[in-house]
């Protein structure tokens, strides 16, 4: 499949997104319940959808899995490393830390596998999804709690754990699994309300990410971001592309992982950086630029898997 053709329309979409905001079609109050919508109901619609109906055996591949969750942890301790060398302020530095590996799996990733695999590859970037989530979130509140500047914020592990656990992504993956497992046949109303419900999911999403964008917390960060940026979008991915071909992977079989790893800094970020007393500003600064090049790296990632 060409690249070009599935990657542009993907990031035309995205962009449209933020001319919808600057327009004012997006209002702050309807975005925030359109990314609700998406995230409680299409989403894990789709994603349950194509797990259920698939064969897990042939969709499951636990060194792609594992290769995977590898390259988060490295990029973490890198980007932990990096943030002292960077000389940031301790909050700063956690939200450092966790934009340079909290990827947006969800709404881009997810997106390009299936624009660019189609259903089987969608379904193999899901399963990987739900076991890096689980790994992100964990990842991101030790980062925050370490360098939080306000200790009365400070999650739990547990209590990390519970919210990661219940995350629609997860479940929803968790759901498909055992239903695919079970062998029981999908109801054929529910298979088509599933459908009805499940086309809007990365249309909306890809809309929503381009509203959320915004560029003008950039310029007084501008090193350091673009140091984040480059670990997320440059060197998680060419990590995981070295191991996969290490390994004599398929690519059939790491191309969801690589996309999972290429993906841009997680919306999620300034909602936990705002939450565990790290730096927001800095959170909405890297997601808005790791997006903008990630249109640009996904093309590289892609041709050279």
């Amino acid at each position: 499949m060409n690249i070009v053709s599935t990657i542009v329309p993907i990031f035309i979409v995205v962009f449209l997104g933020l001319v919808a905001k600057q327009r004012g079609f997006f209002t702050p109050d309807f975005l925030g319940q359109a990314n609700r919508l998406v995230y409680y109901f299409a989403i894990p619609a789709m994603i349950f959808n194509a797990i259920s109906k698939a064969t897990l055996r042939t969709q499951f591949n636990l060194s792609v899995i594992m290769i995977s969750l590898f390259c988060v942890l490295l990029i973490t301790a890198i980007a932990w490393k990096t943030s002292r060398i960077l000389n940031l302020v301790k909050s700063s530095q956690g939200t450092f830390i966790q934009s340079s590996f909290h990827g947006n799996l969800g709404y881009i990733g997810l997106a390009v596998a299936f624009y660019y695999l189609g259903d089987s590859g969608f379904v193999k970037a899901a399963i990987i999804a739900g076991f890096i989530m689980i790994l992100q979130n964990i990842l991101a509140v030790i980062a925050l709690q370490y360098h939080g500047k306000d200790t009365m914020a400070r999650t739990s592990i547990t209590a990390t754990m519970k919210t990661t656990m219940a995350n629609p992504v997860v479940l929803s993956a968790l759901a498909g699994i055992i239903f695919s497992l079970s062998g029981l046949q999908m109801p054929l109303i529910i298979e088509r309300a599933l459908t009805i419900i499940k086309g809007m999911a990365l249309p909306m999403a890809l809309l929503i990410i381009g509203a959320s964008l915004s560029f003008k917390k950039f310029k007084p960060r501008f090193w350091p971001v673009m140091v984040s940026c480059f670990l997320k979008v440059i060197m998680t991915p060419a990590i995981g592309l070295i191991l996969f071909k290490l390994f004599s992977l398929d690519p059939f079989d790491y191309l969801p992982g690589l996309i999972l790893l290429s993906s841009p800094t997680a919306t999620l970020t300034y909602v936990m950086a705002r939450e565990i007393g790290g730096d927001s500003d800095f959170a909405v600064a890297a997601i808005s630029i790791s997006t903008l090049f990630s249109s640009m790296t996904y093309g590289l990632w892609l041709t050279m898997g």
